[in-house]
């Protein structure tokens, strides 16, 4: 399921005749746009959008990627050790190759074992991801700056299940295409703000889950957890937000979760709105 996101503009009068009309309505149905500064933007969310010239791409398939561009989070709980131990397996549904989320050092649920986390730190970014839960009850967890959980759960609802901003705004689950489909995360986020070291504006974002929009501008109040969840999870009960960036992480829970076309482009979203997704300059 894709959405297109397209503003038309600067039509003129002389070309208003009934059939371009009805042409402009039939693609407005389909397609949404947005603009950035003076260049129109054109950007496709849900599954099997490509990288967009630019985009730090993070998953390709490819055991070279996954060793030149992530590592393991050496949080509190962590028990694994380089090289990763995540597999790089055939796409069950399409041809490629993909990445499975399984490392027995965190059998049993125990998150913060084995997950993984980009070598980069990000603030403000535009990220698209691709999943597949092949068995019940899967879970797995996109973090963002290594703080901030967006739910995958199959089978639950609710502020922990899926799509959720994890305990704090529950997802569309009925958005989930269900085990052995492709699924995706468009995701727009907003690091953060401080002044004089005191934090003056929470994390902030938008998320679409395969093209429905699931989030929008919804503030982030904490890191939940606890210590092995991520960054600034034992700071305050989670609350203890520090003025630092973070890699995008990857949960594992014992769970072969698999991963596919993620890509990240930087942003640098000065107002606290993140409907609109324009590249960093």
């Amino acid at each position: 399921m894709k959405n297109a996101i397209r503003t038309l503009s600067g039509v003129r009068a002389g070309l208003a005749a009934p059939l371009f009309v009805l042409m402009l309505i039939c693609l407005s149905i389909t397609s949404i746009t947005m603009t950035a500064s003076s260049a129109e933007i054109e950007t496709q969310v849900g599954v099997g959008v490509p990288a967009p010239q630019g985009a730090d791409v993070l998953i390709d398939g490819s055991r070279e990627l996954l060793d030149e561009k992530w590592t393991y989070w050496e949080g509190p709980r962590f028990s694994s050790s380089l090289p990763i131990k995540w597999k790089i397996v055939d796409d069950p549904v399409d041809a490629g190759t993909v990445l499975m989320s399984y490392d027995p050092a965190a059998d049993g649920g125990l998150y913060g074992a084995a997950d993984i986390v980009t070598k980069k730190e990000y603030r403000d970014f535009r990220l698209h991801i691709e999943f597949l839960i092949p068995h019940k009850s899967g879970n797995s967890g996109v973090y963002l700056q290594n703080r901030y959980e967006i739910q995958i759960f199959d089978g639950a609802t609710g502020p922990h299940g899926m799509a959720a901003v994890i305990n704090e705004a529950a997802g569309p689950y009925e958005a989930y295409k269900g085990l052995g489909k492709w699924n995706a995360y468009d995701i727009v986020f907003r690091a953060a703000r401080f002044q004089d070291g005191k934090l003056t504006e929470h994390a902030l974002v938008t998320i679409y889950f395969n093209g429905v929009k699931a989030h929008e501008n919804r503030f982030i109040q904490k890191v939940w957890g606890g210590a092995n969840s991520g960054i600034d999870g034992g700071n305050d009960d989670g609350a203890g937000i520090t003025d630092t960036p973070g890699g995008l992480k990857l949960q594992c829970e014992g769970h072969d979760v698999l991963f596919r076309n993620a890509w990240l482009q930087e942003l640098d979203l000065e107002k606290p709105d993140t409907q609109l997704i324009e590249p960093a300059k």
